[in-house]
């Protein structure tokens, strides 16, 4: 419904008498149903291309032969319209070597990978776009009033139309076909019933999409998205998901792309709004009359009392799979305690800005896999067996412990607690052997994590605002995934020395922890570490020494990847790190503070290639050389007794007291 088939005919109408021959093979998809259809379409293509001879084709290998054959040495022009299927372009267009020197084919398709997988050059592929808001004001006013362009519809009747099509081409004739000639109240009725239901002549087109999908899990995935995801972040969609079937389904979101239901817009999924509201009726259509016989529920204006319905008695055999209830403004419902308990499909269930009048812990099904309820009043309970959950996100509630019934969640992956309050203690992670995130920022009253953190798929930590935390978990295994440590304003005293097991660390935050005092010479061998700040740590007066000898020119110490160091607000009392030549070969920014000891009179960054600015370089340092710093562009401007032209003469880059280079050329 984009227009792909009405671009192609407008390129065809312009361009086809510039080339021997010719074809237009509209409606592909329903025109090879079998392999006598697609002998059908290679007859059609011969007698368009080279009209006056009938040529016969006995099955559809025999015709891509003769096609091959009798256009070789032609110069044509063929559109192969709506291609949905491999062996469509192997009959009909299989290879460029079988049409003559500067001939074109056209493929339009609702599978992109359809074309790359038949050896497309991506740089060949046209996506198009919906209209811009000029452009569909102009085709829906052609359509609309097409019988009195001087004819004047209320502003906002209008807007509402182009907002329902949302630049859509079909939607736009369609609709300005159906609205033409009638009056205002005429259309704001047709607006009322479009809010709850599509219209079935647009929905019809837009449906093939979907009906075509035949990859497993491919249309429950897409409803999921349609009806509860739209808008949001890639990497969340893909946890829940992959949480509730129980498989990577990376593959299945790349198909829904390829196939335009859905888009990836920067790290969101988003899709067209018309494809979302034909998402939603199908699943409303699944049973319209009891809303326990389908297999999602949302909270939206027409099925709200539907939901309600569904929450506020005692469950009976449903085929819910899903519950999404997210809602705007803060909502009291009354929830039955045993509303899911007989909800054995049941594998998601998101409940936000929802209260539950109940005041009473709800039964959840042990098939469960991905639970939200931020802000709920008492903790749901599990009924007894084996749980399955996944995903458990209970942000700012008021619990004080974690239940221990978790601890029997031994397939949690992902756990959100963050900004409870009033969480004082978490207990043992050795219980959760899958965990990838754990996220606990804000609990302000967090004083004791598990001992130590054996959990070797740690991707996400974020501890940051925890500001009675005053011991970090030893780490007793290599953890691969964990990229970033975010510890901000902790009360911890010392990292402990296993922090060499995080391999893969790439940045390390402790900004404000002020209880700092220790950091292990293990953390030289942090060797992919990139960020690493320690602003405001005021009671560190040492950095570690390392344990390798720094006398020696071929040992490997400090940190090769380190990009940034942020030392400012530190108390150091030496700084023997900084004066190494090999510490730092990556350094792009250094921060120093106006408290690093005097004895600092050289700073040699001599084999900081990268270096491009200094921060903070106290005022009693009265000697710095930076050597070989190509890309040096900043230093303080208010260092005191420095002969920059002693120190800085191969520094490319370099501009003395924060001038730009203009400034360097103007009259004194």
């Amino acid at each position: 419904g984009v227009g792909k088939t009405t671009l192609a005919k407008a390129v065809y109408n312009a361009v086809f008498r510039e080339f021997q021959g010719s074809s237009f093979l509209e409606r592909v998809r329903e025109n090879s149903k079998n392999s006598n259809d697609l002998v059908l379409l290679q007859e059609k293509l011969l007698l368009e291309v080279l009209p006056g001879k009938s040529l016969t084709v006995f099955n559809a290998s025999g015709g891509s032969r003769l096609i091959q054959e009798r256009l070789s040495n032609k110069k044509v022009l063929i559109i192969l319209d709506d291609v949905d299927d491999e062996c469509q372009l192997n009959a009909l267009g299989g290879d460029c070597d079988w049409f003559g020197k500067g001939s074109r084919i056209i493929i339009t398709t609702r599978n992109k990978h359809l074309l790359t997988s038949h050896g497309v050059d991506s740089n060949r592929i046209y996506e198009v776009k919906a209209l811009k808001d000029g452009e569909a004001l102009e085709l829906f006013r052609r359509h609309a009033f097409l019988r009195n362009p001087q004819m004047e519809m209320r502003g906002n009747l209008v807007d509402s139309v182009l907002r329902y099509a949302s630049g859509l081409p079909l939607a736009l004739k369609v609709l300005g076909s159906f609205l033409c000639g009638r009056g205002e109240h005429e259309w704001e009725s047709t607006l009322e019933i479009l809010a709850n239901s599509p219209h079935k002549k647009i929905n019809d087109v837009l449906k093939v999409s979907y009906d075509g999908l035949e990859e497993p899990y491919a249309k429950d995935i897409f409803l999921d998205i349609a009806c509860f995801f739209k808008g949001y972040e890639r990497k969340y969609i893909k946890n829940v998901l992959d949480s509730c079937y129980g498989f990577d389904t990376t593959i299945v979101v790349q198909v829904l792309i390829e196939r335009s239901l859905i888009s990836d817009e920067s790290v969101f999924l988003q899709m067209h709004d018309l494809l979302q509201s034909m998402g939603m009726d199908i699943a409303k259509q699944e049973c319209c009359d009891d809303p326990r016989k389908r297999s999602r529920l949302w909270l939206d204006d027409d099925v709200l009392d539907d939901v309600l319905d569904v929450l506020s008695r005692d469950a009976e055999p449903s085929a819910i799979k899903a519950i999404v209830l997210r809602s705007r403004v803060r909502e009291e419902m009354y929830i039955d305690p045993n509303a899911f308990t007989k909800m054995r499909k049941l594998r998601l269930l998101i409940l936000h800005n929802v209260d539950n009048s109940f005041q009473g812990p709800i039964r959840l099904p042990n098939e469960l896999r991905w639970f939200e309820w931020p802000n709920c009043a008492s903790i749901p309970i599990f009924s007894d067996g084996q749980k399955k959950l996944v995903g458990l996100d209970l942000r700012n509630t008021n619990v004080q412990l974690v239940p221990k019934q978790f601890q029997d969640c031994k397939k949690l992956k992902f756990i959100n607690f963050s900004e409870c309050e009033f969480v004082f203690f978490m207990p043992d992670l050795s219980c959760t052997p899958y965990l990838e995130e754990l996220d606990l920022h804000g609990c302000k009253n967090l004083e004791h994590l598990s001992d130590v953190l054996p959990c070797k798929n740690l991707q996400l930590l974020d501890l940051h605002d925890c500001p009675k935390l005053r011991r970090f978990p030893d780490i007793p295994y290599e953890i691969k995934g964990l990229e970033s440590l975010y510890l901000i304003g902790t009360a911890i005293e010392e990292l402990p020395a296993s922090i060499e097991n995080f391999v893969s660390l790439k940045a390390i935050n402790l900004r404000n922890c002020k209880n700092l005092e220790i950091l292990p010479s293990s953390i030289y061998r942090l060797a992919n570490l990139e960020s690493f700040v320690l602003n405001s740590c005021s009671k560190l007066i040492h950095f570690p020494k390392a344990e390798e000898d720094w006398s020696n020119p071929h040992t490997q110490v400090g940190f090769p990847k380190l990009k940034d160091l942020f030392l400012t607000g530190c108390n150091l009392l030496e700084v023997e790190f900084l004066q190494n030549r090999s510490c730092f070969p990556s350094l792009q920014l250094l921060s120093l503070s106006a408290k690093v000891p005097t004895k600092l009179n050289e700073l040699d960054v001599s084999d900081c290639p990268g270096l491009q600015e200094i921060r903070n370089i106290p005022d009693q340092s009265c000697c710095h050389y930076e050597w070989h710093c190509k890309s040096l562009s900043k230093i303080p401007s208010d260092i005191c007794g420095v002969d920059y032209s002693a120190g800085l003469y191969t520094c490319d880059g370099w501009v003395p007291n924060g001038l730009t280079i203009t400034d360097l050329f103007k009259p004194k």
